[in-house]
């Protein structure tokens, strides 16, 4: 497999040849065929340079921009079939955050207690910094209301596994990066339309109710049915059959919507309370898929290894859509939105780790602290973009973010790796001499 992955690599520099040739002589046709190949093949064949193998990921998001670009139909629709379908995006996010909720524990809220300060000023720094950088970067590049109103929305929205993953790779303080994006995944229903409300208001309608029970349905619904998952690996025998008779119970009822209780329910509810009645069927159907996935799991219990992929692919196809969609306002402002991209992103970095410092915070947890401030979740701001039907603008942000924030901290958390901080250098010592010992 590795050998495959280098002649992928060789063959995506040989690419380079009729790509150049073809811009040279202005043969359209070749250069966007050796673009995509030189791309694809690209990110096929890092995987097999070890130096390069962590941005891998990062090759596929880029990929799928420099493909969205070129060939947009592709992206749009096959055949008759949107590809921008609400229910289509709204399963997809949902399938990506089931995926980040795999990779998540009931365990992760346990480290509350123990890292409480650092968890506040996690929580205060992200929520503050964030949006309000996103904020002033759209008065200064004057983006359009609802590419601006994408900014302030990613900058509004939780941290993502991606600063999880980041602070392991800098070996930093990983039970604080876990809790605090827990509590920021928990905290998003309420802190984002709320931010959204407040600071983009003026650009584009924001009703506060629905972009929560938005957020609940996307993010805290499959992030749920994961931990149900979670729960159920380590209930007794009593407490897993409680779980699984309350979810046949869930399973009657949503059998009973279609057959006629869905439209009782119509005729007898106001449309807040409809509202809540989707909020509530989309929890019963976590409270199935999680304890389906869990029988699945007991099957083949390596499927959690494979989950993770899928919510890469999501993301990847969020980046794909959103691209082809915006492509016309991506061609006039992307690289606009680019500097706005790294401008964000340092400013996250810079002042999560320095505040942290100033609120006592030791550097390994203020390393932490600027992962979880820098690095946002992209995924769910394309999701809220695409039940807005606002892909193509307010969705631009996160096409355009997503990949530099992947590139920037996965350069960070090398460079962090190269630098450990011993903070409690007399318990190295002691831990030193054990293992020595032993």
């Amino acid at each position: 497999m590795r050998a495959a992955r280098k002649i992928c690599l060789i063959l995506s520099l040989i690419m380079v040849l009729p790509l150049i040739y073809g811009l040279l002589t202005s043969n359209i046709t070749m250069w966007q065929a050796a673009a995509v190949s030189f791309c694809v093949l690209g990110s096929v064949g890092i995987g097999g340079v070890q130096a390069l193998k962590n941005y891998q990921y990062t090759a596929w998001i880029i990929t799928a921009v420099v493909s969205a670009l070129i060939y947009p139909a592709a992206f749009l629709k096959w055949g008759t079939f949107d590809l921008r379908n609400k229910w289509l995006i709204l399963g997809v996010v949902q399938m990506v955050m089931f995926g980040m909720g795999i990779q998540m524990s009931l365990k992760d809220f346990n480290g509350l207690g123990s890292t409480g300060k650092g968890v506040l000023i996690g929580l205060t720094c992200h929520f503050t910094i964030m949006p309000l950088t996103g904020l002033l970067l759209t008065k200064l590049f004057h983006f359009d209301p609802e590419i601006a109103a994408g900014v302030i929305l990613i900058g509004s929205c939780s941290s993502g596994l991606a600063s999880n993953v980041m602070v392991y790779l800098a070996r930093a303080n990983l039970v604080l990066s876990v809790t605090v994006t827990a509590m920021a995944t928990m905290a998003a229903p309420f802190l984002t339309p709320l931010l959204m409300k407040l600071l983009a208001g003026t650009l584009i309608q924001i009703k506060f109710i629905t972009m929560m029970m938005e957020i609940i349905n996307i993010v805290l619904v499959p992030i749920g049915a994961a931990l149900l998952h979670d729960y159920l690996k380590r209930a007794s025998r009593k407490q897993q059959n409680i779980i699984y008779g309350i979810a046949i119970g869930c399973a009657i009822y949503l059998l009973m919507l279609p057959l006629g209780l869905y439209h009782n329910m119509e005729s007898r509810f106001s449309e807040a309370g409809m509202q809540s009645a989707g909020v509530f069927g989309f929890l019963v159907g976590a409270f199935v898929v999680g304890t389906g996935y869990h029988q699945l799991y007991r099957m083949k219990p390596k499927i959690d290894s494979y989950i993770p992929y899928l919510s890469m692919f999501g993301i990847i196809y969020f980046t794909a859509v959103t691209t082809a969609a915006g492509r016309e306002n991506l061609l006039h402002v992307g690289l606009l939105l680019f500097l706005a991209s790294v401008f964000h992103n340092s400013a996250g970095y810079f002042f999560g780790y320095w505040l942290s410092r100033v609120f006592g915070l030791d550097k390994n947890s203020s390393r932490t602290v600027a992962f979880e401030v820098g690095l946002q979740n992209g995924g769910m701001a394309s999701g809220l973009a695409g039940t807005m039907g606002k892909l193509a603008t307010v969705g631009l942000a996160a096409a355009v973010f997503s990949p530099w924030m992947n590139i920037s901290g996965s350069v960070l958390a090398n460079y962090w790796r190269k630098r450990p901080v011993y903070d409690d250098l007399p318990k190295m010592k002691v831990l030193k001499s054990k293992e020595y010992l032993q």
